[in-house]
């Protein structure tokens, strides 16, 4: 088994320079809660992610409305990505390290072809389940999605990162005149 047989090949992207309302807008309308974002002219380059969790916290700790901020400022630059030949077993294993649910899919340059999720991890574990040979067990999804939602460390270059800054120093500051 392949990635390239369980991944979702009509990937909607957004580019870093568009407004975290179009963001938004392609999540709805795809009802998923993440898009890559992408550079380049031609082929979609991978260069982040963005969840709407990412736009929510840039709503909330920017205050100001989603069509004034940009993407590059709530996205995750340091993204996972897999190949089309590449076995679940491994995509699963990065999704657990890196707390993540998606995986974008890329060619040979970088290029998004296509999207992995843990929820298509999750249904070929449960078709293998029948079967004698078993690449990826629905035990080994279930201990995936528990690491994946256990707290972890804040991840450089999202919204939530930098808010969580901005807000400390905030704290620290008015800790600093309480306590003068």
């Amino acid at each position: 088994m392949r990635i390239e047989e369980l991944m979702s090949r009509e990937v909607q992207y957004c580019r870093p320079d568009e407004t975290l309302d179009r963001a938004a807008s392609l999540m709805w309308d795809r009802d998923c809660g993440c898009v890559p974002v992408c550079s380049g002219d031609g082929a979609p380059r991978v260069v982040g992610m963005i969840t709407d969790r990412d736009i929510c916290m840039a709503a909330l700790f920017q205050g100001r409305p989603l069509s004034e901020l940009k993407v590059s400022e709530a996205m995750s630059a340091d993204v996972r990505t897999c190949r089309p030949a590449d076995r679940p077993a491994a995509v699963e294993s990065v999704m657990r390290d890196q707390q993540i649910r998606r995986v974008p899919v890329v060619d040979e340059r970088g290029s998004l072809i296509g999207i992995v999720s843990l929820a298509d991890l999750a249904r070929e574990a449960e078709k293998q389940n029948a079967s004698a040979s078993q690449d990826i067990t629905e035990t080994e999804i279930g201990d995936t999605l528990a690491a994946i939602c256990e707290p972890g460390q804040r991840r450089s270059g999202g919204a939530e990162a930098r808010a969580y800054v901005a807000f400390s120093k905030l704290e620290g500051s008015m800790h600093g005149r309480i306590d003068d």
